[in-house]
C-alpha cells in the first residue's frame, strides 16, 4: 500500500526523575534527508537512531526534534569546581585582611561565574537513554501510522484519476479506425485529383503504396497497447508494498511519452483534444507521486 512521505508523529514519555517528548514531522523528498534537533548530551545517539529511522521510512525531508526535561539534579551532571572556587575566596579574603577590610564572600555570584561549572556526564543515564530509545520508537511508529493514512487517501485519487485515463485510452482507441479510414479515403481522393488534372494514368500498385505508408505513420496501435499496460501496471503498483513512488514515477513518465506520440501521429481534432485532457489529468497524478514515498 503506498505510504505518503507527508507525516506528523509524536510521542510523550513521563516518568519519576524525567519526562521526553519526542516529535517528527516530515514532507516528500527524493531521498532520506534527516534533521536532529537534539540536547547536547544526546546527540552522540544520533547515529544509532538513526538506523531505527531507516527502519520506518525510506524517503522524505524528516525533521525530528526531542524535548527533555530532568527532575533529578543527579542527572543532570553539574558540578562545581569547589577548589578553584575556594581558593578564588581565600585570595580575596587575605588581600581583605592584610588592609584591614572585613570580607564577606557573595556566594550568589559563584552562578554567574560560567568557568568555575562543569558538565560530568560523558554518558547519559542508561536508563534515561533506553526510556528516550523507547520514546522514540513510539514516535516513528505514530508517524508510519499518519503517514498510512495520508498514503491511503492518495491511492484512492490516484485509482479515481487512472480509472478516467484509463476512459480515455479506449476512446482514442475507438477513434483510430475510423481516422485511418477518413484518412485513407482523403488520400485516395486527392490522388485521383491529382492524376486527373494532370491526365497522368492511375496505377493501382502505386496508390496502395501510398495508402500503405499512411497507415504506417498514423498507426498508433503499438503505443495504445503501451499505454494499457503501463495503466495496468500502475493499477498492480498502487496494490503493492515497496517502493511504490519511484516505481509509478517511472511508469508515469513512459505513460507520458506514450501518450505524446499517440498525439503527435494520430493528426486528429478529436484524438488531440483527448490527448490534451490526458495530459492535464496525468501531470494531476504526478502531482500526487511525488508525495509516495
Amino acid at each position: 500500500m503506498p505510504i505518503s512521505m507527508t507525516g506528523f508523529g509524536r510521542a510523550e514519555t513521563t516518568e519519576d526523575k524525567w519526562s521526553h517528548v519526542w516529535e517528527i514531522r516530515s514532507v516528500n523528498s527524493r531521498f532520506l534527508d534527516l534533521k536532529w534537533r537534539l540536547p547536547a548530551s544526546l546527540r552522540g545517539f544520533e547515529h544509532s537512531w538513526e538506523k531505527i529511522v531507516r527502519k520506518y521510512g525510506s524517503r522524505g525531508r524528516v525533521e525530528i526534534s526531542l524535548n527533555l526535561e530532568v527532575f533529578s539534579a543527579d542527572l543532570l551532571g553539574v558540578c562545581l569546581n569547589r577548589l578553584q572556587a575556594e581558593a578564588m575566596i581565600k585570595q580575596v579574603r587575605d588581600m581583605a585582611d592584610e588592609q584591614g577590610i572585613v570580607f564577606a564572600p557573595d556566594y550568589n555570584k559563584l552562578f554567574e561565574l560560567s568557568y568555575l561549572w562543569r558538565d560530568t556526564s560523558n554518558e547519559p543515564d542508561p536508563a534515561l537513554a533506553e526510556s528516550v530509545s523507547k520514546g522514540l520508537e513510539a514516535a516513528l511508529a505514530n508517524w508510519v501510522e499518519s503517514r498510512s493514512a495520508e498514503g491511503e487517501i492518495l491511492k484512492d485519487d490516484l485509482i479515481a484519476r487512472f480509472e478516467i485515463l484509463k476512459g480515455y485510452v479506449k476512446v482514442i482507441n475507438k477513434r483510430v479506425p475510423e481516422i485511418l479510414e477518413e484518412k485513407r479515403a482523403a488520400l485516395i481522393e486527392r490522388i485521383k485529383t491529382m492524376l486527373e488534372n494532370a491526365n497522368a494514368d492511375f496505377s493501382e500498385e502505386r496508390m496502395l503504396q501510398e495508402v500503405a505508408i499512411l497507415t504506417d505513420k498514423l498507426d498508433v496501435s503499438e503505443e495504445l497497447t503501451r499505454l494499457d499496460a503501463h495503466i495496468g501496471r500502475i493499477f498492480e503498483v498502487l496494490n503493492s508494498d515497496g517502493d511504490t513512488g519511484k516505481r509509478l514515477d517511472f511508469l508515469l513518465q513512459e505513460t507520458f511519452r506514450e501518450i505524446n506520440t499517440c498525439g503527435n501521429k494520430c493528426q486528429d481534432v478529436e484524438v488531440s483534444k483527448m490527448v490534451v485532457e490526458f495530459k492535464a489529468e496525468l501531470e494531476k497524478c504526478r502531482e500526487q507521486v511525488q508525495n509516495i514515498e
